[in-house]
């Protein structure tokens, strides 16, 4: 299944030590669920939150909602019984931080054979090698490590985020290029509602599929800016039918709203249709 073809809007992190968050996220509106056992979890902490996630995803109960658990690397003491636990535990993907190298991403593979993989973008090395990485065969989707990556590069914090908007677009043309979900990463103040619909409104601009978040208070305006609007939906279906009506008549272009369409605008406006039903439906059985 093309790994697009489903919504990733809101990307919500849950630490996988914390009990009350992991059940309270099987109610949330979510579209995915990233199950933290790296940076939210402290070292002390790792084997028992493994247990507890583990528990939890064979439990099940998350509906319709993208199961990805982030590991810790397999450069660190934790990341290969991470993923151990994880053979059979009910993920749909696991997540692997600061991928540099498809070297990284085989080893995963081949340790986890039967679960797609995502990859963190989030250092130069890394960003720099994207098109090779979004290229792996397992490789289903990336998520940008933008706290980690400002970091790497010593950049300052922007409303704009100019400093990283080289490394956004690379990464978004390497996962189009491949046909992988890519996801914008988060913003850090969880209660600037305006800040958040600003940075949600740029990163649909660039062309994310969704956002990842760390707070539930973030997902409805993230699950609205990643959605096509009523607007983007009506003209979709005008240009459809004004379309066709040409071809109809044996015409190549039609013209709606004072502008031309062509059959190029034709494949955007059915995905947009596509996009909305599937929001749709996803709505309907969480």
């Amino acid at each position: 299944m093309d790994p697009r073809a489903r919504p990733f809007r809101s990307v919500l992190y849950i630490p996988g030590s914390k009990e009350r968050a992991v059940e309270k996220a099987r109610s949330l509106q979510v579209d995915a669920i990233i199950f933290d056992l790296e940076d939210a979890v402290a070292a002390e902490e790792k084997p028992a939150a493994r247990q507890l996630l583990t528990e939890t995803l064979k439990a099940g109960g998350y509906g319709p909602r993208v199961k990805i658990v982030r590991v810790n690397g397999f450069d660190t003491a934790w990341g290969r019984d991470d993923v151990a636990a994880l053979a059979g535990a009910g993920a749909d993907a696991v997540l692997l931080p600061k991928v540099e190298t498809t070297a990284q991403l085989d080893a995963l593979a081949e340790a986890l054979p039967e679960v797609p993989l995502w990859a963190m973008m989030e250092t130069p090395r890394g960003i720099l090698n994207a098109a090779a990485i979004a290229a792996h065969p397992r490789l289903e989707g990336f998520v940008m490590g933008t706290n980690d990556l400002a970091k790497e590069l010593g950049c300052r914090f922007r409303a704009d985020r100019l400093p990283l908007i080289a490394s956004l677009s690379h990464c978004l043309l390497a996962a189009r290029a491949e046909g992988i979900v890519a996801v914008d990463g988060v913003y850090n103040a969880f209660k600037d509602e305006d800040g958040l619909k600003a940075e949600c409104d740029q990163g649909r601009d660039l062309g994310f599929d969704g956002k990842t978040l760390i707070h539930p208070a973030q997902v409805a305006i993230a699950n609205a800016a990643f959605a096509p609007t009523e607007d983007e939906i009506d003209l979709a279906r005008r240009q459809i039918e004004a379309f066709e009506a040409a071809e109809r008549q044996g015409q190549g272009v039609a013209v709606v709203d004072g502008r031309i369409v062509e059959n190029l605008h034709i494949v955007t406006a059915r995905e947009t249709l596509a996009r909305a039903a599937a929001i749709a439906e996803l709505e309907a059985h969480s």
